[in-house]
């Protein structure tokens, strides 16, 4: 095969990859309106644990971030938004990274740590959420605490279940 050849395979063969990889936004209507659909496109374990304190509060657990232990996000958890509390406290949400392949969303008041960080991927042409870090599961949670965190997650996506399931 020549070269000219091989280049114009390879050109054709992205652009064919780059018009059967769904849309972003299309993703993320169909991700926060079903919790069927949000559940098959998670990667579990997600990329990074759940990391809390020891019983002694010094000492890090970690948990890895399975189903069991997903908040449901809703499009209100995932909309870029600036609001001034009145109070001199900002909230911020908005995605950070923006790229062909790659979405990070992040969520909190200025000058703090976020509440919400969603990492999104597009693998073999589909987008996937492969890491989040929520604040149900904060670093000053106590490890022995994990449990009920866990319970109120999963009565929350209960009513998101029923809501959109």
């Amino acid at each position: 095969m020549t070269l000219s050849l091989l280049l114009v395979l390879c050109v054709s063969m992205n652009h064919i990859s780059a018009q059967t990889s769904e849309s972003f936004d299309e993703f993320l209507t169909k991700f926060t309106t079903s919790a069927k659909y949000q559940y098959s496109r998670v990667k579990f374990p997600l990329k990074n644990p759940i990391v809390l304190l020891a019983d002694d509060g010094e000492t890090e657990k970690s948990f890895p971030f399975t189903k069991d232990k997903w908040a449901l996000l809703s499009s209100d958890m995932l909309t870029e938004e600036r609001i001034d509390q009145g109070d001199g406290s900002v909230y911020v949400a908005k995605y950070i990274v923006m790229e062909p392949t790659k979405r990070v969303f992040e969520a909190g008041f200025e000058e703090s740590e976020c509440d919400l960080h969603v990492e999104f991927a597009l693998i073999d042409g589909k987008w996937y959420a492969v890491d989040c870090y929520i604040g149900w599961y904060a670093f000053d949670l106590p490890a022995e605490d994990l449990n009920e965190a866990v319970k109120h997650v999963q009565e929350e996506n209960a009513a998101f279940k029923e809501l959109f399931p």
